[in-house]
């Protein structure tokens, strides 16, 4: 939508700002993942698995925030690749852990240099200090506004 198009009773709204925002920084990041054969669940899986090492599904799904039904979507794809492989839990052999591999640390790599590539898109009209001003304005409000810190709207504790 072009500023022409946009009523002006809106076109200042910080949450219509942010969303339409939000709609370029998804856009970017999706093409810029599948450029490398990738979606924004398998960094999101490969980046949890580097930073907590091997878990559950379930563990996986709360950490990464990929809800558990798409969970297993998810390891799949990652382990037809090799990029994670499916070990049995020693205290539970119902269940698996997952496990990041050799593969799956390289595309993380590049997945990691694919999203910084993105955020330099994005953010290209912004100066170094205002992309970190940014990013801690952003972090503020999503701080206030997140059930799990007990910060903000208390309906959803």
């Amino acid at each position: 939508m072009s500023s022409e198009e946009t009523p002006a009773r809106w076109e200042s709204l910080p949450s219509w700002l942010l969303t339409q925002t939000a709609h370029h920084a998804h856009r970017l990041v999706a093409e810029g993942f599948s450029s490398v054969s990738a979606r924004g669940y398998h960094y999101r899986l490969l980046a949890t698995l580097e930073e907590f090492g091997p878990a559950s599904q379930a563990a996986l799904s709360r950490r990464s925030g990929i809800h558990v039904s798409d969970m297993v979507a998810t390891v799949n794809e990652l382990a037809g690749h090799k990029l994670v492989e499916r070990t049995p839990d020693p205290s539970d052999r119902r269940r698996n852990i997952i496990v990041l591999t050799a593969a799956g640390k390289r595309q993380l790599r590049r997945l990691e240099k694919r999203l910084a590539e993105c955020q330099d898109e994005l953010l290209a009209p912004l100066s170094s200090e205002e992309r970190r001003r940014l990013t801690d304005l952003l972090s503020k409000l999503l701080d206030h506004h997140d059930p799990r810190t007990g910060t903000g709207d208390e309906r959803w504790s």
